[in-house]
């Protein structure tokens, strides 16, 4: 049995949990009950944090990606001293509290990502992981080490079933991240029910043969055991993840709702809660209650974690006398400061010269890194399609941390992970797919969106223009769908030139996600000049010859169909202006005055051209305008023929603005 006093600071976190959720009404109490031992012995015995200073650099990174067992971690928080008071506590799921269902980053102090979908904590882990090794080797220098820190994080059932756990797990593994260790609940519950009803595997098994160290403790109320596999995962390494694998009860200790599935998902009643705080030796009528000798043996995460702190800027002052340039670069990449100049690298095409816009990234891409040194990225097992490759530098891998990215056919785990690398800090990651596989993606990017990180994501093969590959993969929807999120820059640029502008955009920002849907086929290069419009999102590229009559608007490839439609009107002696919009985002940031100019809301003849949905489009055309695009899948054929066929042509535009005038 655990001493007296360990016992009360366990108890004391568990009746804060109940209490919280039974004041709400609403929560998850079995979990954080079952884990509240984990939990002490790793925030008071491992974890090197310092809740005084909870941004500190070196400090240890812990996830919680059971985020529905977010009052585990608001009660660490609170016991070991973060600013997080007992009233926050007590607001549990509250309009406005710092207490809200599931974690989320930058609203609450101490978390370091936002959780609950679950296995995306598993791949936050895996980036922050891979973050802290490639910066280690980047900076550390014989006798200086600034960067030697671990990333834990608490998995459940369901994390290790979702299939975005299990890409992560299987890349961590091949990478030998060993200063990664997830600490597995297993209580064998599930809101149906048992696991037995759909989940039977050995999880030990599986996570060996991805390459881990697996250890077990028998029971999460073995304090000691706990310690002991804690203590063989941060002191004996082995070149490999480790996963700890603890049998907990879910709900312990109450007497009727322990190991059932009723303790998961709703309070436990004032019954219940009542009966297991006399269990406990808690007073049932008292509520919130924190015993000064519970909190003070949480609270020795204060001492411990000032003297962390003290002792990593001691070495960090040795380091800056002895490498002052590289200290600067350390400071200035975790404050998200870019290399200055960067932006005078980023090239600019010839007009007249044809090219994909995916090959004109890539040529953005390789200019960057040459200015960017935290620069870096990869794709699920296409770089040499999606031209994301930088040329030159390593890959990374069990031997060497290099910028190269490879994730292998696991986009899931690629979008977890680019979190997961820019939640770190000190890197600017980016990754890559088809943008039909971007749907694999779509809960990563959200949440990049949600935490409003600075992500980049180069989605290629961006239309119909695919060609033979056929419907299965020519996304039609995706563009659409990926502008409804909030937060996230979505461009599709019309060449080379809003291409590399598009990417001085995203290099720029920090308080969000960037997209770049980008084409396989070759387009021809726009003036430098206008097309440096596209910073804006949205510009006139091409007026009329007097004041247009209607107004062509379009994205990607299609901006070059709609120039060749107003030659020809034109001709015909129709005034027409051209508004390429490679980002809507941007462009409705801009001010009233600015969107006006390029859309005067007298021309109501108005005809969008985009190979893909025309549903969003009415809110630039209006109910008098014409939409061409494609509200149907695709087909398997050449290119050209499907632009033919499927009536994304200029003699169609020509038609269509006819037709409105």
């Amino acid at each position: 049995m655990p001493a007296t006093a360990d016992k009360l600071a366990i108890d004391t976190l568990r009746c804060l949990a109940m209490d919280a959720v039974q004041a709400a009404n609403s929560g998850h109490p079995g979990t954080p009950m079952a884990l509240a031992p984990m939990g002490y012995v790793l925030w008071t015995k491992f974890l090197r944090h310092n809740p005084n200073n909870p941004n500190w650099l070196d400090r240890d990174r812990f996830v919680l990606s059971c985020g529905h067992a977010s009052m585990l971690l608001y009660g660490l928080l609170h016991l070991t001293g973060y600013d997080l008071p007992l009233d926050e506590i007590k607001q549990f799921r509250q309009w406005n509290s710092k207490t809200p269902g599931h974690p989320e980053f930058g609203h609450t102090v101490g978390v370091e990502t936002t959780t609950g979908p679950l296995g995306q904590g598993i791949g936050n882990a895996l980036g922050m992981a891979m973050a802290e090794r490639w910066l280690a080797d980047y900076f550390n220098r014989p006798d200086h080490e600034i960067v030697n820190h671990r990333t834990y994080a608490i998995v459940s059932d369901g994390d290790v079933m979702e299939g975005v756990g299990q890409e992560a797990a299987s890349l961590a593994g091949h990478l030998g991240l060993e200063k990664l260790v997830l600490l597995y609940d297993d209580n064998h519950i599930t809101i149906e029910g048992d696991t037995d009803l759909a989940f039977s595997e050995d999880v030990g098994k599986r996570f060996e043969a991805y390459g881990w160290r697996v250890l077990k403790v028998l029971t999460g109320e073995d304090l000691n055991g706990l310690e002991s596999m804690l203590h063989e995962a941060t002191h004996e390494p082995v070149g490999k993840p480790t996963l700890i694998i603890t049998r907990t009860i879910i709900g312990f200790p109450a007497p009727n709702k322990q190991n059932h599935h009723d303790a998961h998902g709703a309070p436990l009643g004032k019954d219940e809660v009542a009966e297991t705080k006399k269990i406990m030796g808690f007073d049932p009528n008292v509520h919130f209650a924190v015993p000064d000798a519970a909190r003070e043996k949480w609270e020795v995460s204060l001492e411990r974690g000032a003297l962390f702190e003290y002792e990593w800027k001691a070495r960090f002052k040795a380091y800056r006398e002895a490498h002052p340039e590289l200290a600067a670069e350390y400071e200035r990449w975790m404050k998200g400061e870019l290399n200055a100049g960067w932006e005078a690298q980023v090239p600019t095409f010839a007009t007249g010269e044809k090219m994909a816009t995916r090959d004109a990234s890539g040529q953005v891409i390789n200019a960057l890194a040459k200015a960017v040194p935290n620069f870096m990225g990869g794709s699920a097992d296409l770089g040499s399609s999606n031209k994301t490759v930088i040329k030159g530098a390593a890959s990374y891998s069990r031997a060497v941390a290099g910028r190269n990215l490879h994730f292998g056919v696991r986009e899931h785990a690629m979008g977890a992970a680019l979190n997961g690398m820019s939640l770190h800090g000190g890197l600017r990651p980016y990754g890559a797919t088809f943008l039909i596989f971007s749907d694999y993606m779509r809960p990563s990017v959200r949440l990049a969106a949600i935490m409003k990180q600075p992500v980049m994501y180069v989605w290629t093969h961006d239309s119909i223009g695919v060609g033979e590959d056929g419907p299965t993969h020519q996304p039609i929807e995706q563009t659409m769908t990926l502008r409804m999120i909030p937060g996230l820059h979505m461009w599709r640029p019309a060449d080379a030139n809003e291409t590399a502008v598009a990417w001085k955009s995203a290099m720029s920002r920090t308080d969000g996600p960037s997209a770049f849907a980008l084409t396989r086929q070759g387009l021809p290069t726009l003036d430098a000049a206008k097309a440096s419009g596209a910073a804006k999102g949205g510009y006139v590229l091409e007026e009329g010859s007097t004041p247009p009559k209607v107004i062509l608007l379009a994205t990607g490839s299609e901006v070059s169909v709609a120039l060749q439609a107003r030659a020809s009107l034109e001709s015909e002696g129709i005034p027409t202006r051209v508004v390429s919009l490679p980002c809507w985002e941007v462009f409705n940031a801009q001010d009233a005055s600015y969107r006006e100019s390029v859309l005067p809301s007298n021309i109501k003849a108005r005809v969008s051209i985009e190979a893909g949905t025309t549903f969003g489009w009415q809110r630039f055309v209006g109910d008098r305008g014409a939409s061409i695009g494609l509200d149907h899948f695709g087909a398997s054929a050449p290119a050209e023929i499907l632009f033919e066929k499927f009536g994304l042509t200029a003699e169609n535009v020509v038609k269509a603005a006819k037709g409105l005038l």
